[in-house]
């Protein structure tokens, strides 16, 4: 692959100058890739979903997320580096599959996954083997496709490669963390960066990622603040409610062109998602999708025929959104009582219930024991995080809140 020799500079609100070496081959790459109209495409996917309902400044995309993680692993990585220099050589998969690693995001990131039952884990896996993106990987390496791959099913060899970019510790979760706490305005989801790299430790033993005994007190602070952002942030019930209204909207733009093709307005990559199952859809037709496809047909809908999707519309556009009653506090009959009185309310005004009102489920999520979970270097050899600390054994279990979504 030719080398352009130009360098390039991003400046990020989080990580400040993001300086990717044109004379570098890697960082070289790194540049070609993101002037991929696939990866380029990430600048029209909103990081946060729907976020910006609840959080105005929560207007930040994918693209930032992912330079913000390639920029963090590459800190990582290089200072691990300097101790064990035989990981050198795999340095190219670890930047690239940082890069890379949301390019299957779907328009409204996952609030989409929702609506649709799509898989961006699933899509980057296909999208790494299509279209540009392929043709400037394969012209870099004939391999690097399928090292990538390895990384993303966490089937690398070395699993210190993948797991920084997925893990209980990556630097995917360090980013968005940092990031949406910035764009939310949330001052309790801040980290410090820094302690938490200089705690990165690689095991030759295992070959795995793990923390230095000193950085505990760091990671301790980063899982009690990713407990907070999905308590206060990602669950917030505004966010659960306006993804309800996008959901109902989606669902009933469905059944109406299931009945007659004709009777909305869809152009042909719409008709596509509303019409098959996601995973079926081809990359072209899964490329072409993007937040201002779906926002724009939002907007034609909204004069619809259909009273019910032109409603959902109109709400889903002025922010006239369902409330969120919390119902966690009763058991599932009762819970069921309440959703039937509403639905008998709905029926009395002439309206379909279940556009209208529903249960939704949220999981705060703490520290979950993987397979692979945080392990401290201890005289005593490597132990699970949740073993030294009284702190992450209060969150080792998830939160679940009820709601009940209505008018």
């Amino acid at each position: 692959m030719m080398l352009s020799g130009k360098s390039r500079t991003y400046h990020d609100p989080i990580h400040g100058a993001i300086t990717l070496d044109g004379s570098d081959r890697t960082e070289a790459l790194l540049i070609q890739l993101i002037d991929t109209p696939e990866f380029q495409r990430l600048r029209r996917i909103h990081q946060l979903d729907i976020a910006y309902f609840t959080f105005h400044g929560a207007e930040g995309s994918r693209f930032t997320h992912s330079l913000g993680v390639m920029a963090l692993t590459r800190r990582a990585f290089e200072a691990i580096v300097i101790k064990y220099p035989y990981l050198e050589i795999h340095r190219t998969v670890v930047l690239v599959s940082a890069l890379l690693h949301d390019l299957g995001h779907g328009a409204y990131s996952h609030a989409s996954e929702e609506v649709f039952g799509s898989n961006h884990e699933i899509w980057t896996l296909r999208l790494i083997k299509f279209g540009k993106i392929a043709e400037v990987l394969n012209s870099f390496s004939p391999n690097l496709i399928e090292y990538l791959a390895k990384v993303f099913t966490k089937k690398y060899p070395v699993p210190f490669i993948y797991q920084l970019i997925s893990s209980q510790i990556d630097c995917d979760r360090l980013d968005y963390l940092e990031r949406d706490s910035y764009f939310t305005g949330a001052k309790y989801g801040q980290l410090d960066l820094d302690r938490i790299l200089l705690a990165l430790r690689f095991d030759p033993i295992s070959q795995s990622l793990v923390i230095g005994r000193k950085g505990i007190v760091a990671i301790e602070h980063y899982l009690t603040v990713r407990y907070f952002m999905y308590l206060q942030v990602y669950n917030h019930a505004k966010n659960l409610a306006a993804r309800f209204v996008l959901e109902k909207i989606f669902h009933r733009a469905k059944a109406l062109i299931s009945k007659n093709p004709n009777q909305i307005f869809a152009d042909r990559t719409i008709t596509a998602w509303l019409t098959q199952d996601p995973q079926t859809l081809t990359c072209e037709e899964y490329l072409a999708s993007d937040d201002i496809v779906f926002a724009y047909h939002i907007h034609r809908w909204r004069d619809s025929e259909d009273k019910i999707l032109a409603d959902l519309c109109r709400r889903f556009l002025d922010r006239d959104l369902f409330h969120a009653t919390e119902i966690s506090h009763l058991d599932d009959i009762q819970q069921q009582e309440q959703l039937d009185i509403w639905y008998a309310k709905l029926q009395a005004q002439g309206l379909e219930p279940k556009y209208y009102c529903g249960i939704r489920v949220s999981r705060t999520k703490g520290y979950s024991i993987y397979r692979q979970g945080i392990n401290i270097q201890t005289e005593q050899g490597l132990q699970d995080i949740a073993r030294l600390s009284p702190l992450v054994q209060a969150i080792v279990h998830p939160i679940q809140r009820a709601w009940l979504v209505h008018p």
